[in-house]
């Protein structure tokens, strides 16, 4: 009788450490999502995935398949997920066949977990199929549900999203400066009128420079000039000076 009692406690808490693990592991993180929940005759399916993720990287999914009626028997279960090269072309980005020729107990649930890792190039919406083939008795069904799953993000788009951002707020800057210093809004035509006047301001400061340059020619010739006339004019006084005296 003791033993009879203990194997029953044991049991007991058996099936109490089951339903707890059950519901710890069916209890989703901040970044994990239900994507798909469907009752079907004789089994319901739950897969949850995660939420949002970066390529790169791992993302996680996790299946649970619970049985529901009596002599259930599962020809194939396969999951597949797709993701899009650079958002577009369809690529395989992982295949399992979580089990094939397998008898289900009733209300018993099995869990599968998948890991699927995210190529550099492979961003936005990605997707899920399901390719399932069972038996209960002699009724065979069949079904090949699609669903969305996780969500790629497109870190390349977003750098140049931030990229924009900054050069947005640096012409914001740039267009407050010009105003204090030109009185004009930043624009192509702004500029183009600046440098207009930049050309013409230009051509007159080189003409000026030439104008400097003659000027600077002739003041350096007036001085040649000046000391040859000084030296001419000293030479004739002393040459006057020196001329000998003339007796008769």
């Amino acid at each position: 009788m003791k033993k009879l009692k203990n194997s029953v406690m044991t049991c007991v808490l058996l099936i109490l450490a089951l339903t707890f693990a059950r519901s710890t592991t069916a209890q989703k993180s901040n970044n994990m999502q239900t994507f798909f929940s469907k009752n079907y005759p004789g089994i319901s399916i739950e897969v949850n995935a995660t939420k949002e993720t970066v390529p790169g990287e791992n993302a996680t999914v996790n299946l649970w398949i619970n049985c529901t009626a009596v002599c259930v028997h599962v020809d194939y279960l396969t999951l597949k997920v797709h993701g899009f090269r650079h958002g577009q072309e369809k690529i395989l980005l992982n295949s399992e066949h979580l089990t094939e020729n397998n008898s289900l107990i009733l209300s018993h649930t099995i869990q599968f977990n998948c890991t699927v890792f995210i190529p550099n190039d492979v961003w936005d919406a990605t997707y899920a199929e399901l390719h399932l083939k069972y038996a209960i008795v002699d009724l065979t069904l069949e079904y090949n549900p699609s669903f969305s799953v996780t969500v790629i993000r497109n870190i390349y788009l977003e750098e140049l999203e931030n990229k924009l951002e900054n050069l947005n707020r640096t012409l914001g800057q740039l267009n407050q400066t010009f105003w204090e210093c030109f009185k004009m809004n930043f624009t192509a035509e702004s500029l183009a009128n600046l440098n207009q006047t930049y050309w013409e301001l230009e051509q007159k400061c080189s003409s000026l420079q030439g104008n400097i340059s003659e000027l600077e020619n002739t003041r350096q010739a007036a001085i040649i000039l000046a000391i040859t006339t000084v030296i001419f004019v000293a030479t004739t006084i002393y040459m006057v000076m020196r001329k000998p005296k003339q007796y008769w």
